[in-house]
């Protein structure tokens, strides 16, 4: 395939980098470098800041129905562009192409189209001081100029969750994809402007975390800032974005207890918990990657499970059959991979898989085996740390409490899956689980109005619905008072 160049979008054109630098864009499927994109720097920032500040007082007194006709223009314009942005999603993740066009693609057009309809019914609140001739209602304006920063692993469908929302509230928006996979938010910057969203309400920029992003988090005329990856990242961004007083939402990293009782829809658990360990060859913050089983069900789900995950087709993005395509890049496999091999330093057992994978015509692509991994206890580091791969690991349990007691005992609490069919159970645990989302008897099923997020070190805020709308919005209380 040609070699493909990526430019920053910037008030409405596509430029190249200031400083005339340069990175090198892989295809994970072969290891191939099949492009280009910008090296930005702090002075490409300052460009679209520049941008978003003439553009903020015309696109924030925009009507409400201006802004929702254009985001709905937006999502009309991902559905019909459907084919091609999955091509191009799945050749530069990785990722099958069949997931990118059933959950990526699709998501993406759905997140405009929901806040392109949401702004319109979001609502200021009154409050009458009864027997005082007061009212006090509140308004909600929009920041002024934020930053939006997605990470590699669902790239337009995560980019688009915080774009969307924040222009909606009538922002203008400073937004850096991962490095590692820009090719979508790239071609999202044409579809806004053949949308007729106007020139510097939305700004790209490319370029590493800690050049390019950094300037964003640092910039004193970017008020908030939406970020979602890594926890050691999610630190360095708080550090230096507090002492600015910047609104902050951080979705960060998890490591998700799946508890499968006795008593669950068994068939329907083990299909659905296939996919949760390794959905997007596991590289989703969701997936379920400890997995905890009632004692009296624990030989027949390791015998059951094994046999399905051994039967995964590894193979290449673009054939419609393939389940577990290509890790996102060379150091993202050999991090995966350290933690396989150090499994049996921890006295854990690998049931399955472990092992790359050579797929004929894409040798040098970066495959690994659906691994399942057997440990003894909680504590180790397999159970303790996030992966971020197709790997998963199984432990029995004796009693709820016992379950209980092993999900919460990690620092992340982002979400947890629960299979039961017990109603008393459900409640006692949906209270006690530490976790932000949880999941009975299904995985990754989204309604976006509801609130998104974690606790402890996954992460600061809620996204979604309302809950977006809120942060990417300033409250301003006018008290008034009548003879």
């Amino acid at each position: 395939m040609p070699m493909i160049t990526i430019q920053n979008y910037i008030n409405g054109t596509f430029v190249n980098p200031v400083l005339d630098k340069w990175m090198d864009n892989f295809n994970p499927s072969n290891g191939e470098v099949y492009g280009k994109i910008p090296d930005s720097s702090k002075e490409d920032i300052e460009q679209a800041i520049q941008a978003a500040q003439k553009a903020f007082p015309a696109w924030s007194n925009t009507t409400l129905e201006e802004r929702s006709k254009v985001l709905s223009k937006i999502a009309d314009l991902i559905d019909e562009k459907l084919d091609f942005l999955a091509t191009a999603e799945s050749e530069d993740n990785g990722k099958p192409i069949s997931l990118a066009k059933t959950i990526d693609i699709p998501r993406a057009s759905s997140n405009f189209r929901f806040f392109a309809n949401a702004i319109t019914q979001f609502s200021t609140e009154s409050h009458e001081s009864t027997g005082l001739n007061a009212i006090n209602f509140t308004l909600r304006k929009p920041i002024g100029i934020v930053g939006c920063i997605s990470p590699w692993n669902l790239p337009l469908y995560l980019f688009s969750w915080k774009i969307a929302p924040a222009l909606a509230a009538g922002n203008c928006v400073i937004a850096k994809p991962s490095e590692v996979t820009p090719r979508t938010a790239y071609l999202l910057g044409e579809i806004c402007s053949q949308a007729g969203l106007p020139p510097g309400v939305l700004n790209i920029v490319h370029g590493y975390g800690h050049t390019a992003g950094q300037a964003i988090i640092e910039h004193p005329q970017i008020k908030a800032i939406s970020f979602t990856g890594g926890t050691k990242t999610g630190e360095q961004i708080a550090r230096t974005a507090a002492p600015l007083f910047k609104k902050l939402s951080l979705e960060l990293g998890g490591k998700n207890p799946n508890l499968i009782f006795t008593d669950c829809d068994y068939e329907k658990m083990l299909d659905t918990t296939i996919k949760s360990s390794f959905s997007n060859q596991g590289q989703i913050c969701l997936c379920g990657s400890r997995i905890f089983v009632e004692k009296t069900i624990y030989d027949k789900f390791k015998k059951d499970f094994v046999e399905k995950v051994k039967q995964l087709k590894v193979g290449p993005p673009s054939q419609n059959d393939t389940i577990v395509g290509a890790l996102v890049s060379n150091p993202h496999l050999k991090k995966v991979l350290s933690y396989i091999q150090d499994a049996p330093n921890q006295g854990a057992t690998i049931l399955c898989g472990g092992k790359t994978v050579s797929v004929p015509g894409h040798e040098n692509g970066y495959y690994l085996e659906p691994t399942v991994i057997e440990v003894k206890t909680n504590q180790c580091q397999l159970n303790q740390e996030e992966i971020f791969g197709p790997v998963v690991t199984i432990m029995p349990f004796d009693t709820e409490e016992e379950a209980l007691h092993m999900a919460n005992e990690v620092r992340y609490g982002l979400s947890a899956t629960v299979w039961t069919n017990d109603l008393n159970r459900t409640m006692r645990l949906s209270h006690a689980l530490e976790v932000g989302i949880i999941w009975v008897n299904t995985w990754l099923l989204r309604d976006l109005r509801t609130p998104f997020g974690g606790m402890k070190d996954s992460g600061v805020g809620r996204e979604g619905g309302w809950d977006a709308l809120r942060f990417f919005t300033e409250p301003k209380n006018v008290c008034i008072k009548w003879k």
